[in-house]
């Protein structure tokens, strides 16, 4: 498999590895990032659902808006997670990314790395979650998604890529 990396700011990561003192520690690290990563992806979610962001003028008086959350308990690569899942007044919100139910979660922030790596469409990344979880995905949702996480993607699309690279034999 081929390693992929996210070109952040140095200062950013000298911070960050001053708490890593073990490999037990990257992993907390890389799993509050993916708690993270998961959260905003269904906050933006739940914004496509309801046709308005948080805190906007245009969710006053609709007939629905956010409930705050509930907490979901993930079981995957990673070990278990619980993660606050955004909830709706009318309780319609069924969320894509992690779905009512669902206990399982292996491979998501590869799978989503892959994707904008790819530089596929809305309507290809629409295809691969249909693919990948059976459900229906609108473009929008995909590009709210991909927009609350753009600055971390425009970095790593934009990293320095190195000049030579070695051939590998298997």
């Amino acid at each position: 498999m081929e390693s992929q990396q996210i070109n952040i700011d140095p200062n950013l990561l000298k911070e960050l590895s001053k708490s890593i003192k073990s490999e037990k520690d990257l992993a907390i690290l890389s799993k509050q990032l993916l708690k993270l990563t998961v959260e905003r992806a269904m906050d933006a979610e739940l914004d496509d659902h309801l046709g308005y962001s948080k805190h906007s003028i245009e969710g006053r008086n609709t007939g629905n808006s956010r409930n705050g959350y509930s907490l979901k308990r993930l079981k995957g690569d990673f070990g278990e997670m619980e993660i606050n899942r955004p909830r709706d007044r009318n309780s319609t919100f069924d969320p894509q990314i992690v779905r009512k139910g669902q206990t399982r979660f292996t491979d998501f922030d590869e799978q989503i790395l892959s994707l904008y790596a790819r530089g596929m469409t809305t309507r290809d990344i629409s295809d691969t979650f249909k693919e990948l979880y059976g459900r229906e995905v609108s473009h929008s949702l995909i590009s709210k998604v991909t927009e609350s996480v753009i600055e971390e993607i425009t970095i790593w699309q934009n990293r320095p890529l190195e000049s030579v690279y070695p051939p590998y034999c298997i």
